[in-house]
């Protein structure tokens, strides 16, 4: 299922119908923070993974 121009004009149409446009900035906002807090969380997990996996080794 590939969308081209059109389809893609459409759907975001319907999302400014949909939030306003004084909404969409707040919410790309809001997506962004969550994202990088995800990766954020991400990083620090993986050196706690690391150091538990090389204890379990030993």
């Amino acid at each position: 299922m590939n969308l081209g121009p059109v389809e893609i004009i459409i759907i975001l149409l319907i999302i400014i119908l949909l939030f306003g446009a004084k909404k969409l900035p707040e919410l790309a906002r809001g997506l962004g923070r969550s994202a990088s807090e995800f990766k954020k969380g991400l990083q620090e997990d993986l050196p706690e993974d690391e150091s538990q996996s090389n204890d379990e080794n030993k």
